[in-house]
């Protein structure tokens, strides 16, 4: 852990707690777009833990865990460094968007560039203040609109150190995720730092239990690096996941889920039915495999290849 770490042009030393406030652009009124940083200081050496949420601006969930972490002063690091950013994407945000205003996405934009798209300077302004400092992190994130993910952890599983963390964390399911171009967590592994995904719930829309496994979980991880102490009963072990893959709907209608996210199927169970909306026919949609239900589809109209359950394998 370095002495002094300078973000924003602030520097912060050992035992201090600052918030700092990221420039990123301006709003065409000419109102600026400042993001919030936290950051927590211990006096003692360890390792520098980021939390981040809002990469995309509709995804509440992660939004609502950090900020439960900062609201019950829960982080304290005894040595190390925590860097919370609990809204990331402002503009998505205030939009109810997954993206920024140019219609691109955040997590599909790293490293960036300074004159770059919006989303592009927003990842570039992260990549530039916050991730050189970073040794490892938790980014939260939701299923999709309408797509409601089960509490699980994506980490590419092939790093021992990656493993460990994730089992340290305790989600009811780990998925082994490949890092996909331009994303955080590819840009991260090139640095060689550690980004672990978490998933819970679907945007717009708070998931209690998937909130608090996130807040529990994320002291369990503190507690694994060294960072602080947490003195509650360990998690019941994950599920691990090695592949995935989404069942889709073979012809468009409106969707009637029979099956809930978190349980195991048989191939051949019945997932739902697609039915036409003048009550002419409904079509049995079976599970092509046996696996465990990890997202799943709420929307009731889909269109052919729309995706409806995805399950995970062990």
């Amino acid at each position: 852990m370095p002495q002094e770490i300078i973000i924003n042009g602030r520097t912060i030393g050992l035992g201090e707690h600052v918030t700092t406030r990221l420039n990123i652009s301006t709003l065409p009124s000419g109102t600026n777009i400042n993001i919030p940083v936290h950051v927590f200081r211990a006096p003692a050496d360890g390792p520098v833990m980021l939390l981040m949420a809002g990469m995309h601006g509709d995804e509440v969930n992660g939004i609502e865990l950090v900020r439960r972490l900062l609201r019950r002063k829960l982080l304290h690091p005894q040595r190390g460094t925590i860097i919370a950013i609990p809204l990331l994407n402002i503009y998505g945000f205030l939009n109810f968007s997954r993206e920024v205003p140019d219609g691109k996405d955040v997590n599909r934009s790293f490293p960036g560039h300074k004159r770059g798209s919006l989303a592009s300077r927003v990842a570039y302004t992260f990549v530039k203040e916050i991730l050189p400092w970073v040794d490892y992190g938790l980014d939260f994130h939701t299923g999709g609109a309408s797509r409601t993910n089960y509490p699980q952890i994506r980490s590419l599983l092939d790093s021992p150190e990656n493993e460990k963390m994730a089992r340290a964390f305790g989600a009811p399911f780990i998925v082994n995720a490949k890092l996909r171009a331009k994303s955080l967590r590819k840009e991260a592994a090139k640095q060689g730092k550690s980004i672990l995904v978490y998933e819970c719930g679907e945007s717009l829309r708070f998931h209690e239990e998937g909130i608090e496994r996130g807040v529990a979980g994320t002291l369990r991880v503190l507690h694994y690096l060294g960072i602080q102490e947490y003195n509650a009963p360990e998690a019941q072990a994950s599920i691990i996941c090695q592949k995935t893959s989404w069942v889709r709907a073979r012809q468009a209608g409106l969707f009637h889920t029979q099956v809930q996210v978190g349980t195991y199927i048989q191939k051949g169970d019945i997932l739902g039915r697609i039915a036409d909306p003048y009550g002419v026919r409904a079509l049995r949609i079976r599970s092509p495999y046996s696996g465990y239900i990890i997202g799943l589809n709420h929307m009731p109209v889909v269109n052919e290849g729309d995706a409806l359950a995805h399950i995970g394998f062990e």
